[in-house]
């Protein structure tokens, strides 16, 4: 039977000293199975073994038609938000500390991938945020996100104020450290840190959580995949907006920050056997009845 994936996008970034080990006992078992491999340049730069091909990351998602990620979660969110247009289904082996994404540990890696690249895998969709900034009416800035969009103060800078609307109806004026507009996906990141719901990914919602705000009456409110939120800073000085921590933009006051979810989704590959609430016991170390 033929692979089920014949090109495949091998993405490594980690710290750990045996990130070059587990790249060659990838590559080892998908040369096994015929597949192409394709890196990006860092990626080859940590492995032993030279893949067929070299490209930049840019460049990849068109080329592959699998992503696997040796690394931590924020190494498969980048990747994610590149993948998600093509269609390229991820998957993640982890070499980080939590892993909520990358759920493939990395003395696992023979059994789970040769199941996956046999067809036999979990798939899930991630919804993703299509954001950008507005000044003045001209779009100056727009980036996707898979946890979230964040609109907060500086590191210099005090409590900022800003105004929050929900497909155009006025929510409330918050003053605050700032708000997180947080997916499913991202609601086991900042947005839980901060107080905000656990929402499953298969919710078709998006959480908006203030961050320390000045009145405690403004809670965490979940609302429609299909709404589009907008937010205006009012009055702050060094507030910035960013983008899953990897993108960010200055913002000045009367600039719209303007959130809604992206057209397309990413697509996880989980082993079989995942599930949801197993993953949250272990990693958030929630107990379990033994009797």
């Amino acid at each position: 039977m033929p692979p089920a994936f014949k090109s495949v996008a091998v993405v490594g970034k980690s710290d750990a000293a045996s990130l070059p080990d587990v790249l060659d006992q990838l590559v080892a078992l998908l040369r096994r199975r015929g597949v192409a491999i394709l890196m990006d340049p860092p990626t080859a730069g940590a492995s032993r073994a030279r893949p067929d091909e070299i490209a930049e990351m840019a460049e990849l998602p068109a080329r592959s038609d699998l992503a696997v990620i040796v690394g931590g979660d924020g190494t498969l969110i980048s990747c994610a938000r590149l993948m998600a247009d093509r269609g390229v289904p991820l998957v993640g082996i982890n070499l980080g500390r939590l892993g909520f994404l990358t759920d493939v540990p990395a003395d696992g890696l023979e059994g789970a991938m040769e199941a996956i690249l046999s067809g036999e895998s979990i798939p899930e969709q991630r919804m993703l945020l299509n954001g950008s900034v507005r000044r003045g009416g001209e779009t100056l800035f727009s980036a996707l996100a898979m946890n979230d969009v964040v609109v907060s103060r500086g590191a210099m800078g005090s409590m900022i104020e800003i105004a929050v609307t929900v497909d155009g109806e006025f929510i409330y004026t918050l003053r605050a450290d700032g708000l997180i507009v947080s997916t499913p996906t991202g609601s086991t990141a900042y947005a839980l840190s901060a107080g905000g719901p656990i929402l499953h990914p298969a919710l078709s919602a998006i959480a908006l959580v203030p961050i320390s705000p000045h009145t405690l009456s403004n809670r965490p409110v979940a609302i429609r995949s299909a709404s589009r939120v907008e937010i205006t800073l009012v009055r702050g000085v060094d507030a910035r907006a960013n983008f899953d921590v990897q993108a960010f933009w200055e913002l000045e006051p009367g600039d719209v920050v303007a959130v809604s979810a992206a057209a397309r989704p990413a697509t996880l590959l989980h082993p079989k056997g995942y599930r949801y609430f197993a993953m949250l016991r272990q990693k958030l170390r929630w107990t379990e009845r033994t009797s």
